[in-house]
């Protein structure tokens, strides 16, 4: 009873899991679809008013989606927070790697076959603050990216190859440190990490800050804004890839196929590129070399973790030919229909 109890808790967790991630990554798509679909209004009224609008078709009825370019003049009493979704995805998901990777980490995520000593020495306790390590480390690494290469969201093209270039590392580590569906899971909750924690640290507080200038008659500072935008468009870019990486157990020839590393980069790109055909199309662009691209590294993954065929021994093939022609011969007026055939042979 006590082992039932311990799965239908971990099944609850993980639907928990499940709907928190479904409606972040809903909402966080929508405002994303909703922000760049945005267009300048034409009345000359409206502008003065300084918001951009979109209108649209949905469940039946017209919607008028309006966006204040600094602030409205008036705050709304309903303002709706969105960060519990975000919150509630990591911290289940936390958990459950807590649950089935970290009580027992030795079998989960100890990597025998590391080509370094000191990783095979680990004991369980030190892979388990490892992963910690990999999970606050990437965040620390990627946030202090963000401030020092383009705080004031000017070198953003910059910044995006810096984050890819990083995730190409935690991808090798990952793989060096810990065995192969692990390293998968850890890269991802890396991702997730990052994603929560731009939530946390920067896109509330910001959003915070502005509400509470505006309460004070002042005028918000537009750069609290800018910088929401850029997380969350960070954000969005993750978000394919993460949903991969945590399915990806499911699938042990991405995880140990020796190019794990590998797959597991261009995985992470081939999302992206996907991710910003949509982004793109909401702006009005129809840039189909992006999914193209991403398709074409999809076609590369199932090349480096196809299993390899190895050739037949000259003693196999003339085995296998001898009993074709045994088998064909049996047969009589059938041989056509076995000459094909690989029989199995009969011991005595």
């Amino acid at each position: 009873m006590e082992a039932y109890l311990v799965e239908f808790g971990n099944l609850l967790l993980r639907w928990l899991h499940v709907i928190a991630a479904i409606a972040w990554i809903g909402e966080s798509i929508y405002f994303v679809m909703l922000d760049n679909s945005l267009r300048p209004p034409q009345a000359e009224s409206t502008r003065k008013k300084g918001f951009w609008a979109r209108c649209g078709l949905y469940t039946g009825g017209f919607y008028h989606n309006q966006k204040y370019q600094t602030a409205p003049a008036e705050l709304p009493k309903d303002l709706h927070w969105s960060f519990w979704k975000s919150y509630t995805t990591w911290l289940s998901g936390f958990a459950l790697f807590a649950i089935m990777y970290m009580s027992n980490p030795t079998f989960f995520l100890a990597n025998p076959g590391s080509p370094w000593q000191w990783v095979r020495d680990l004991s369980g306790w030190q892979l388990n603050a490892v992963a910690l390590v990999f999970l606050l480390g990437g965040w620390v690494v990627y946030d202090q990216m963000c401030r020092r290469i383009s705080p004031n969201m000017e070198r953003d093209g910059v910044l995006s190859i810096a984050v890819a270039l990083m995730m190409v590392l935690v991808a090798w580590l990952s793989v060096q440190i810990f065995q192969g569906r692990a390293a998968f899971l850890i890269t991802g909750a890396v991702m997730a990490t990052a994603m929560s924690a731009n939530v946390f640290f920067w896109i509330i507080p910001g959003q915070r800050r502005m509400v509470n200038a505006m309460k004070k008659g002042e005028a918000p500072n537009p750069i609290d804004g800018k910088r929401g935008k850029q997380r969350s468009v960070h954000n969005t870019y993750f978000t394919l890839p993460v949903v991969f990486l945590m399915l990806s157990n499911h699938y042990s020839f991405t995880y140990t196929s020796e190019y794990a590393w590998i797959i597991m980069s261009l995985f992470i790109f081939s999302g992206a590129l996907i991710r910003q055909y949509f982004v793109l199309m909401h702006m009005g662009q129809n840039k189909i070399g992006y999914p193209i691209a991403g398709i074409v590294l999809l076609v590369v993954i199932a090349v480096l973790a196809a299993p390899s065929v190895k050739p037949k021994s000259d003693a196999t093939a003339a085995n296998t030919t001898t009993n074709t022609q045994t088998a064909t011969t049996n047969t009589g007026n059938g041989a056509e229909a076995t000459a094909g055939m690989t029989l199995p042979q009969v011991m005595p």
